[in-house]
């Protein structure tokens, strides 16, 4: 009966996993970023909104989570 059992794997390593959060927390990192700037009233335009961190750095950041995730993805550590 034993030999009939198959033993589970994963589908990634245990380092593919890490890599992988970390892609995520970066991904979550830049829609933190991206967030605010918004104005209460309509009618009242607010510069806040086209600043360097919402225009640059946060969809620059998303861009490197998606390509560590990526990474994650595609590295094989048994090479």
């Amino acid at each position: 009966m034993k030999d009939k059992e198959q033993k589970q794997e994963f589908l990634f390593e245990k380092v593919n996993y890490k890599i992988l959060l970390i892609g995520i927390a970066v991904i979550v990192l830049g829609f933190i970023l991206m967030s605010g700037g918004g104005s209460d009233d309509p009618n009242v335009f607010n510069e806040e909104i086209f600043n360097f961190r919402r225009i640059r750095l946060a969809p620059t950041t998303v861009l490197i989570g998606f390509g560590i995730t990526i990474y994650a993805i595609l590295k094989n550590p048994k090479k």
